[in-house]
Protein backbone atom coordinates (compact mmCIF):
# COMPACT_ATOMS: atom_id res chain seq x y z
CA UNK A 1 0.00 0.00 0.00
CA UNK A 2 1.31 3.24 -0.72
CA UNK A 3 1.19 6.05 2.23
CA UNK A 4 0.39 9.16 1.47
CA UNK A 5 1.22 12.13 4.32
CA UNK A 6 -2.25 14.63 3.79
CA UNK A 7 -5.66 13.78 4.43
CA UNK A 8 -8.16 14.73 2.06
CA UNK A 9 -11.93 15.64 2.85
CA UNK A 10 -14.94 16.63 0.24
CA UNK A 11 -18.26 16.34 0.12
CA UNK A 12 -19.52 13.42 -1.57
CA UNK A 13 -23.32 14.10 -2.27
CA UNK A 14 -24.72 15.98 -4.65
CA UNK A 15 -24.99 19.81 -4.20
CA UNK A 16 -28.34 21.60 -3.02
CA UNK A 17 -31.39 20.28 -1.04
CA UNK A 18 -31.82 16.99 0.39
CA UNK A 19 -32.36 14.49 3.35
CA UNK A 20 -28.48 13.10 3.86
CA UNK A 21 -25.54 15.02 3.49
CA UNK A 22 -22.33 13.19 3.52
CA UNK A 23 -18.26 14.62 3.80
CA UNK A 24 -15.88 11.88 3.10
CA UNK A 25 -12.56 12.24 4.69
CA UNK A 26 -9.33 9.85 4.09
CA UNK A 27 -5.79 9.79 4.75
CA UNK A 28 -3.58 9.23 8.05
CA UNK A 29 -5.41 11.72 10.47
CA UNK A 30 -9.48 11.01 9.52
CA UNK A 31 -9.96 9.29 13.04
CA UNK A 32 -7.86 12.18 14.73
CA UNK A 33 -9.63 14.96 12.96
CA UNK A 34 -13.12 13.08 13.60
CA UNK A 35 -12.86 13.01 17.35
CA UNK A 36 -11.65 16.53 17.78
CA UNK A 37 -15.21 17.32 15.70
CA UNK A 38 -16.95 15.36 19.07
CA UNK A 39 -18.74 16.30 22.07
CA UNK A 40 -16.35 15.43 25.48
CA UNK A 41 -18.33 12.29 26.89
CA UNK A 42 -19.37 11.06 23.45
CA UNK A 43 -17.58 8.28 21.56
CA UNK A 44 -14.51 10.84 21.40
CA UNK A 45 -11.61 7.97 22.32
CA UNK A 46 -13.79 4.93 20.50
CA UNK A 47 -15.15 5.40 16.98
CA UNK A 48 -16.20 2.06 16.39
CA UNK A 49 -15.26 -0.03 13.49
CA UNK A 50 -17.64 -0.06 10.75
CA UNK A 51 -20.59 1.03 13.35
CA UNK A 52 -23.06 4.10 12.36
CA UNK A 53 -22.94 5.89 15.34
CA UNK A 54 -24.99 9.20 16.51
CA UNK A 55 -22.95 11.67 16.88
CA UNK A 56 -22.83 15.49 17.31
CA UNK A 57 -20.22 17.41 15.37
CA UNK A 58 -19.25 20.81 16.74
CA UNK A 59 -17.66 23.92 15.82
CA UNK A 60 -14.29 25.15 17.56
CA UNK A 61 -16.36 27.17 19.67
CA UNK A 62 -18.04 24.27 20.85
CA UNK A 63 -21.30 25.33 18.94
CA UNK A 64 -23.18 22.63 17.32
CA UNK A 65 -22.82 22.23 13.74
CA UNK A 66 -25.07 18.91 13.01
CA UNK A 67 -26.25 15.82 14.43
CA UNK A 68 -26.12 13.03 12.60
CA UNK A 69 -24.01 9.51 11.76
CA UNK A 70 -19.92 8.61 11.84
CA UNK A 71 -19.03 5.70 10.40
CA UNK A 72 -15.23 4.73 10.64
CA UNK A 73 -13.95 2.57 7.88
CA UNK A 74 -9.83 1.71 9.52
CA UNK A 75 -7.30 1.08 7.06
CA UNK A 76 -7.08 -0.85 4.79
CA UNK A 77 -10.19 -2.29 4.81
CA UNK A 78 -11.37 0.87 3.15
CA UNK A 79 -12.88 2.39 -0.15
CA UNK A 80 -9.22 4.00 -0.75
CA UNK A 81 -7.12 1.75 1.24
CA UNK A 82 -6.49 4.39 4.05
CA UNK A 83 -8.43 5.15 6.93
CA UNK A 84 -12.09 6.68 6.22
CA UNK A 85 -14.54 7.98 8.27
CA UNK A 86 -18.02 9.14 6.57
CA UNK A 87 -19.89 12.14 8.18
CA UNK A 88 -23.54 12.08 7.83
CA UNK A 89 -25.50 15.01 8.47
CA UNK A 90 -28.78 17.04 6.95
CA UNK A 91 -28.19 17.58 3.22
CA UNK A 92 -28.58 21.35 3.45
CA UNK A 93 -25.93 23.33 1.55
CA UNK A 94 -25.16 26.11 4.42
CA UNK A 95 -25.01 22.90 7.05
CA UNK A 96 -22.35 20.94 4.44
CA UNK A 97 -20.32 24.01 3.90
CA UNK A 98 -19.37 24.84 7.60
CA UNK A 99 -19.14 20.85 8.29
CA UNK A 100 -16.62 21.27 5.57
CA UNK A 101 -14.42 24.13 6.38
CA UNK A 102 -14.25 22.63 9.99
CA UNK A 103 -12.61 19.36 9.04
CA UNK A 104 -10.59 21.37 6.54
CA UNK A 105 -9.38 24.07 9.36
CA UNK A 106 -8.50 20.87 12.02
CA UNK A 107 -6.18 19.43 8.98
CA UNK A 108 -7.59 18.44 6.13
CA UNK A 109 -7.39 19.29 2.37
CA UNK A 110 -10.02 19.71 -0.12
CA UNK A 111 -10.24 16.38 -2.46
CA UNK A 112 -9.41 16.98 -6.36
CA UNK A 113 -12.35 15.67 -8.57
CA UNK A 114 -11.51 12.20 -8.34
CA UNK A 115 -8.88 11.49 -5.86
CA UNK A 116 -10.84 8.93 -3.42
CA UNK A 117 -10.72 6.94 -6.15
CA UNK A 118 -7.21 7.22 -7.39
CA UNK A 119 -5.59 6.51 -4.11
CA UNK A 120 -7.92 3.31 -4.09
CA UNK A 121 -6.29 2.91 -7.54
CA UNK A 122 -2.72 3.72 -5.97
CA UNK A 123 -3.22 1.34 -3.02
CA UNK A 124 -3.81 -1.51 -5.26
CA UNK A 125 -7.72 -1.95 -3.90
CA UNK A 126 -8.97 -1.55 -8.19
CA UNK A 127 -6.96 -0.82 -11.20
CA UNK A 128 -7.65 1.74 -13.64
CA UNK A 129 -10.84 -0.12 -15.76
CA UNK A 130 -12.47 -0.39 -12.43
CA UNK A 131 -11.50 3.02 -11.22
CA UNK A 132 -13.07 4.48 -15.12
CA UNK A 133 -15.96 2.15 -14.55
CA UNK A 134 -16.61 4.38 -11.08
CA UNK A 135 -17.09 7.16 -12.92
CA UNK A 136 -19.32 5.34 -15.82
CA UNK A 137 -22.05 3.27 -12.99
CA UNK A 138 -22.30 7.49 -12.26
CA UNK A 139 -22.61 9.22 -15.48
CA UNK A 140 -24.74 6.06 -17.10
CA UNK A 141 -27.71 7.43 -19.17
CA UNK A 142 -29.32 3.88 -19.46
CA UNK A 143 -29.57 0.43 -17.31
CA UNK A 144 -27.65 -1.24 -20.23
CA UNK A 145 -24.88 1.29 -19.42
CA UNK A 146 -25.14 1.04 -15.90
CA UNK A 147 -25.14 -3.00 -16.05
CA UNK A 148 -21.85 -2.88 -17.85
CA UNK A 149 -19.98 -0.38 -15.59
CA UNK A 150 -20.91 -2.90 -13.26
CA UNK A 151 -19.46 -5.51 -15.10
CA UNK A 152 -16.57 -3.69 -15.18
CA UNK A 153 -16.24 -2.22 -11.86
CA UNK A 154 -16.66 -6.26 -10.36
CA UNK A 155 -13.36 -6.90 -12.74
CA UNK A 156 -15.13 -8.77 -15.26
CA UNK A 157 -12.93 -6.57 -18.53
CA UNK A 158 -9.92 -6.71 -16.06
CA UNK A 159 -10.04 -10.39 -15.86
CA UNK A 160 -10.51 -10.67 -19.63
CA UNK A 161 -7.38 -8.38 -20.59
CA UNK A 162 -5.45 -9.80 -17.48
CA UNK A 163 -6.18 -13.42 -19.34
CA UNK A 164 -4.91 -12.61 -22.03
CA UNK A 165 -1.64 -10.37 -21.11
CA UNK A 166 -0.65 -13.63 -19.19
CA UNK A 167 -0.96 -16.22 -22.78
CA UNK A 168 0.84 -13.09 -24.14
CA UNK A 169 3.51 -13.24 -21.44
CA UNK A 170 4.03 -17.12 -21.74
CA UNK A 171 4.59 -16.61 -25.45
CA UNK A 172 7.14 -13.80 -25.19
CA UNK A 173 9.46 -15.51 -22.11
CA UNK A 174 9.22 -18.63 -24.58
CA UNK A 175 10.28 -16.57 -28.22
CA UNK A 176 13.14 -14.77 -25.78
CA UNK A 177 14.22 -18.18 -24.26
CA UNK A 178 15.32 -19.43 -27.96
CA UNK A 179 16.89 -15.92 -28.45
CA UNK A 180 18.86 -16.30 -25.34
CA UNK A 181 20.30 -20.10 -26.15
CA UNK A 182 20.56 -19.83 -29.93
CA UNK A 183 23.00 -23.43 -29.69
CA UNK A 184 19.17 -24.78 -28.20
CA UNK A 185 16.86 -26.61 -31.61
CA UNK A 186 14.39 -23.58 -32.40
CA UNK A 187 12.43 -25.69 -34.84
CA UNK A 188 9.79 -25.96 -32.25
CA UNK A 189 8.86 -22.35 -32.39
CA UNK A 190 8.26 -22.43 -35.86
CA UNK A 191 5.76 -25.36 -35.04
CA UNK A 192 1.96 -25.40 -35.55
CA UNK A 193 1.44 -25.07 -32.05
CA UNK A 194 3.17 -21.84 -30.68
CA UNK A 195 1.27 -20.62 -34.32
CA UNK A 196 -2.06 -21.59 -33.24
CA UNK A 197 -1.20 -19.86 -29.88
CA UNK A 198 -0.39 -16.59 -31.06
CA UNK A 199 -3.64 -17.22 -33.09
CA UNK A 200 -6.04 -18.01 -30.62
CA UNK A 201 -4.48 -14.98 -29.02
CA UNK A 202 -5.53 -12.64 -32.06
CA UNK A 203 -8.74 -14.19 -32.17
CA UNK A 204 -9.35 -13.55 -28.28
CA UNK A 205 -8.50 -10.33 -28.58
CA UNK A 206 -10.80 -9.84 -31.54
CA UNK A 207 -13.58 -10.74 -28.96
CA UNK A 208 -12.73 -8.66 -26.58
CA UNK A 209 -12.57 -6.01 -29.07
CA UNK A 210 -16.01 -6.65 -29.95
CA UNK A 211 -17.14 -6.53 -26.98
CA UNK A 212 -15.66 -3.04 -25.79
CA UNK A 213 -16.66 -1.51 -29.16
CA UNK A 214 -20.05 -1.95 -27.58
CA UNK A 215 -19.37 -1.26 -23.98
CA UNK A 216 -17.78 2.03 -25.15
CA UNK A 217 -20.83 2.94 -27.32
CA UNK A 218 -23.40 2.00 -24.59
CA UNK A 219 -21.46 4.52 -22.42
CA UNK A 220 -19.67 7.09 -24.99
CA UNK A 221 -22.52 7.02 -27.83
CA UNK A 222 -21.79 6.77 -31.15
CA UNK A 223 -22.04 9.79 -33.75
CA UNK A 224 -24.26 9.65 -37.08
CA UNK A 225 -24.09 11.63 -39.94
CA UNK A 226 -26.72 12.64 -42.43
CA UNK A 227 -25.32 13.52 -45.54
CA UNK A 228 -26.90 14.20 -49.20
CA UNK A 229 -27.78 16.56 -51.81
CA UNK A 230 -30.16 19.80 -51.19
CA UNK A 231 -34.05 18.96 -50.48
CA UNK A 232 -33.62 15.75 -50.40
CA UNK A 233 -34.71 15.67 -46.46
CA UNK A 234 -32.21 15.36 -44.60
CA UNK A 235 -33.29 17.89 -41.84
CA UNK A 236 -37.05 16.83 -41.38
CA UNK A 237 -35.09 12.81 -40.82
CA UNK A 238 -33.29 15.20 -38.15
CA UNK A 239 -36.76 16.23 -36.51
CA UNK A 240 -38.40 12.76 -36.77
CA UNK A 241 -35.28 11.00 -35.30
CA UNK A 242 -35.06 13.71 -32.30
CA UNK A 243 -39.07 13.88 -32.10
CA UNK A 244 -39.34 17.45 -32.46
CA UNK A 245 -38.22 20.69 -34.65
CA UNK A 246 -34.72 20.62 -34.45
CA UNK A 247 -33.88 22.18 -37.49
CA UNK A 248 -35.44 24.32 -40.36
CA UNK A 249 -36.84 22.67 -42.70
CA UNK A 250 -37.89 24.86 -46.29
CA UNK A 251 -38.39 23.85 -50.10
CA UNK A 252 -35.11 26.38 -50.84
CA UNK A 253 -32.25 24.08 -51.38
CA UNK A 254 -29.37 24.81 -49.15
CA UNK A 255 -31.36 26.25 -46.31
CA UNK A 256 -28.83 24.31 -43.70
CA UNK A 257 -25.38 25.76 -44.22
CA UNK A 258 -24.05 24.18 -41.12
CA UNK A 259 -23.88 21.14 -38.73
CA UNK A 260 -26.71 20.59 -36.59
CA UNK A 261 -26.83 18.43 -33.71
CA UNK A 262 -28.86 16.71 -31.84
CA UNK A 263 -28.14 14.10 -29.00
CA UNK A 264 -31.33 11.71 -28.88
CA UNK A 265 -30.99 8.22 -26.75
CA UNK A 266 -32.08 4.89 -28.58
CA UNK A 267 -33.19 2.72 -25.91
CA UNK A 268 -30.88 4.34 -23.64
CA UNK A 269 -27.99 4.93 -25.97
CA UNK A 270 -26.39 8.33 -26.99
CA UNK A 271 -26.52 8.81 -30.68
CA UNK A 272 -25.16 12.11 -31.63
CA UNK A 273 -27.06 13.29 -35.12
CA UNK A 274 -25.15 15.63 -37.18
CA UNK A 275 -27.55 16.99 -39.79
CA UNK A 276 -25.14 18.72 -42.70
CA UNK A 277 -25.48 20.81 -45.66
CA UNK A 278 -26.85 19.49 -48.89
CA UNK A 279 -23.75 18.25 -51.39
CA UNK A 280 -23.54 20.16 -54.33
CA UNK A 281 -21.59 22.35 -56.58
CA UNK A 282 -21.82 25.98 -55.71
CA UNK A 283 -20.30 29.56 -56.18
CA UNK A 284 -21.49 30.79 -52.74
CA UNK A 285 -18.87 31.18 -50.06
CA UNK A 286 -21.04 29.79 -47.59
CA UNK A 287 -22.26 27.35 -48.33
CA UNK A 288 -18.95 25.50 -49.65
CA UNK A 289 -17.38 25.74 -45.95
CA UNK A 290 -20.89 24.29 -45.19
CA UNK A 291 -20.14 21.44 -48.07
CA UNK A 292 -16.60 21.08 -46.52
CA UNK A 293 -18.03 20.47 -43.05
CA UNK A 294 -20.54 18.29 -44.16
CA UNK A 295 -18.40 15.92 -45.99
CA UNK A 296 -15.48 16.05 -42.97
CA UNK A 297 -18.33 15.14 -40.53
CA UNK A 298 -18.32 12.04 -42.97
CA UNK A 299 -14.88 11.17 -41.61
CA UNK A 300 -15.66 11.83 -38.44
CA UNK A 301 -18.56 9.66 -38.36
CA UNK A 302 -19.36 6.14 -36.66
CA UNK A 303 -22.41 5.98 -39.09
CA UNK A 304 -23.56 8.11 -42.23
CA UNK A 305 -26.51 8.38 -43.84
CA UNK A 306 -26.55 8.74 -47.14
CA UNK A 307 -29.63 9.97 -48.48
CA UNK A 308 -31.21 10.20 -51.88
CA UNK A 309 -34.51 10.05 -53.37
CA UNK A 310 -35.94 7.04 -53.74
CA UNK A 311 -36.59 6.33 -57.41
CA UNK A 312 -32.99 8.27 -58.36
CA UNK A 313 -29.76 6.72 -58.45
CA UNK A 314 -26.76 7.33 -57.27
CA UNK A 315 -24.55 10.77 -59.05
CA UNK A 316 -21.86 12.39 -58.87
CA UNK A 317 -22.77 13.81 -55.60
CA UNK A 318 -23.48 10.61 -53.37
CA UNK A 319 -20.35 8.83 -55.03
CA UNK A 320 -17.91 11.24 -53.22
CA UNK A 321 -19.42 10.68 -49.94
CA UNK A 322 -19.12 6.89 -50.91
CA UNK A 323 -15.62 7.27 -51.84
CA UNK A 324 -14.39 9.43 -48.84
CA UNK A 325 -16.71 7.25 -46.12
CA UNK A 326 -13.68 5.09 -44.16
CA UNK A 327 -13.65 1.84 -43.69
CA UNK A 328 -14.28 1.85 -40.22
CA UNK A 329 -17.33 3.26 -40.79
CA UNK A 330 -21.20 1.82 -41.65
CA UNK A 331 -22.99 3.16 -44.32
CA UNK A 332 -26.56 3.48 -44.90
CA UNK A 333 -28.53 4.07 -47.77
CA UNK A 334 -31.74 6.09 -46.73
CA UNK A 335 -34.39 6.49 -49.85
CA UNK A 336 -36.73 9.29 -48.53
CA UNK A 337 -40.39 10.14 -50.43
CA UNK A 338 -41.84 6.83 -50.51
CA UNK A 339 -44.93 8.84 -49.24
CA UNK A 340 -44.54 10.24 -53.43
CA UNK A 341 -44.18 7.06 -54.77
CA UNK A 342 -47.20 4.17 -56.09
CA UNK A 343 -45.70 1.23 -55.18
CA UNK A 344 -45.19 2.65 -51.65
CA UNK A 345 -45.70 -0.65 -49.58
CA UNK A 346 -43.60 -2.78 -52.14
CA UNK A 347 -40.80 -0.57 -50.71
CA UNK A 348 -41.44 -0.87 -47.38
CA UNK A 349 -41.51 -4.67 -47.71
CA UNK A 350 -38.01 -4.14 -48.66
CA UNK A 351 -36.62 -2.84 -45.34
CA UNK A 352 -34.89 -6.15 -44.49
CA UNK A 353 -31.17 -5.49 -44.68
CA UNK A 354 -29.28 -3.25 -42.56
CA UNK A 355 -27.41 -1.39 -45.61
CA UNK A 356 -30.56 -0.08 -47.32
CA UNK A 357 -33.76 1.86 -45.90
CA UNK A 358 -36.87 3.33 -47.10
CA UNK A 359 -39.33 5.75 -45.32
CA UNK A 360 -40.81 9.18 -45.62
CA UNK A 361 -39.25 11.45 -43.17
CA UNK A 362 -42.24 13.25 -44.05
CA UNK A 363 -45.10 11.03 -42.99
CA UNK A 364 -42.94 9.16 -40.96
CA UNK A 365 -43.66 5.83 -42.98
CA UNK A 366 -40.42 3.39 -42.49
CA UNK A 367 -38.97 5.40 -39.70
CA UNK A 368 -39.13 2.33 -37.16
CA UNK A 369 -37.17 0.12 -39.66
CA UNK A 370 -34.69 2.29 -39.83
CA UNK A 371 -34.20 2.81 -36.05
CA UNK A 372 -34.31 -1.09 -35.99
CA UNK A 373 -31.72 -1.27 -38.32
CA UNK A 374 -29.69 1.64 -36.35
CA UNK A 375 -30.48 -0.68 -33.86
CA UNK A 376 -28.74 -3.32 -35.12
CA UNK A 377 -25.78 -1.54 -36.26
CA UNK A 378 -24.95 -0.63 -32.63
CA UNK A 379 -25.44 -3.66 -31.56
CA UNK A 380 -28.84 -2.77 -29.35
CA UNK A 381 -30.77 -6.22 -30.68
CA UNK A 382 -28.24 -8.43 -29.04
CA UNK A 383 -26.55 -6.98 -26.51
CA UNK A 384 -25.64 -9.91 -24.22
CA UNK A 385 -24.67 -9.74 -20.53
CA UNK A 386 -20.88 -10.07 -21.34
CA UNK A 387 -20.71 -6.27 -22.26
CA UNK A 388 -18.48 -4.41 -20.43
CA UNK A 389 -18.15 -0.74 -20.27
CA UNK A 390 -14.96 0.41 -22.14
CA UNK A 391 -13.67 3.58 -23.05
CA UNK A 392 -11.99 5.15 -26.11
CA UNK A 393 -8.44 4.66 -24.65
CA UNK A 394 -9.32 1.10 -24.13
CA UNK A 395 -10.55 0.45 -27.98
CA UNK A 396 -7.43 2.46 -28.80
CA UNK A 397 -4.98 0.29 -26.75
CA UNK A 398 -6.81 -3.14 -27.72
CA UNK A 399 -6.78 -1.74 -31.42
CA UNK A 400 -2.77 -0.95 -31.33
CA UNK A 401 -2.32 -4.53 -29.89
CA UNK A 402 -4.11 -6.32 -32.62
CA UNK A 403 -1.95 -4.59 -35.15
CA UNK A 404 1.08 -6.20 -33.37
CA UNK A 405 0.21 -9.34 -32.85
CA UNK A 406 -0.81 -9.64 -36.08
CA UNK A 407 2.67 -8.26 -37.14
CA UNK A 408 4.30 -11.01 -34.73
CA UNK A 409 2.50 -13.71 -36.76
CA UNK A 410 4.53 -12.62 -39.93
CA UNK A 411 7.49 -12.87 -38.19
CA UNK A 412 6.85 -16.28 -36.57
CA UNK A 413 8.37 -18.32 -38.92
CA UNK A 414 11.46 -16.42 -39.79
CA UNK A 415 14.50 -17.21 -37.67
CA UNK A 416 16.01 -14.13 -38.53
CA UNK A 417 12.94 -12.10 -37.38
CA UNK A 418 12.44 -14.08 -34.11
CA UNK A 419 13.86 -10.64 -32.10
CA UNK A 420 11.39 -8.79 -34.11
CA UNK A 421 8.23 -10.88 -32.96
CA UNK A 422 9.94 -10.85 -29.35
CA UNK A 423 9.79 -6.98 -29.71
CA UNK A 424 5.96 -7.27 -31.41
CA UNK A 425 5.12 -9.54 -27.89
CA UNK A 426 6.54 -6.97 -25.60
CA UNK A 427 4.51 -4.03 -27.73
CA UNK A 428 1.46 -5.80 -27.30
CA UNK A 429 1.92 -6.36 -23.26
CA UNK A 430 2.92 -2.64 -22.77
CA UNK A 431 -0.95 -2.02 -24.85
CA UNK A 432 -2.69 -4.15 -22.91
CA UNK A 433 -0.77 -3.14 -19.62
CA UNK A 434 -2.22 0.59 -20.22
CA UNK A 435 -5.90 -0.43 -19.91
CA UNK A 436 -5.57 -1.69 -16.59
CA UNK A 437 -3.08 0.55 -15.23
CA UNK A 438 0.41 -1.75 -15.22
CA UNK A 439 1.97 0.32 -17.27
CA UNK A 440 0.18 4.22 -17.66
CA UNK A 441 2.07 7.60 -17.70
CA UNK A 442 1.09 9.89 -14.30
CA UNK A 443 0.06 12.62 -17.30
CA UNK A 444 -2.96 9.77 -18.05
CA UNK A 445 -3.75 9.50 -14.48
CA UNK A 446 -4.50 13.24 -14.10
CA UNK A 447 -6.88 12.97 -17.27
CA UNK A 448 -8.94 10.19 -16.42
CA UNK A 449 -8.94 11.29 -12.99
CA UNK A 450 -9.61 14.70 -13.44
CA UNK A 451 -13.37 13.89 -14.98
CA UNK A 452 -14.49 12.71 -12.42
CA UNK A 453 -16.77 14.52 -9.74
CA UNK A 454 -15.42 15.68 -6.23
CA UNK A 455 -15.86 13.44 -3.05
CA UNK A 456 -15.48 10.10 -5.50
Amino acid sequence: MVATNDTIAAIATPPGRGGVGIIRLSGVDAPKIAKQLLAKGSHAHDLGIREARFSSFLAEDGALIDSGILIYYPQPASYTGEHVVELQGHGGRVVMSMLLDRVIALGARQARPGEFTERAFINNKIDLVQAEAVAGLIDSVSSQAARSAVRSLEGEFSRNINDLLQRLVNLRMFVESVLDFPEEEIDFIHGAEVKEKLSDCVDELGKILKGAQQGAMLGEGLRLAIVGRPNVGKSSLLNRLAGREAAIVSKTPGTTRDIVEENILIEGAPLNILDTAGIRESQDDIEEEGIKRALNAVSQADIVLLMVEHEKDIGREEQTVLDMCPDNVTMVIVRNKIDLADNKQALLDKNRGETEVFLSAKTGEGIEDLVQCLKTIMGLNNTGEDVCMARTRHLNALSETKEFLKRGLQHLGNVNTLELLAEDLRLSQKSLGVITGNFVADDLLGEIFSKFCIGK
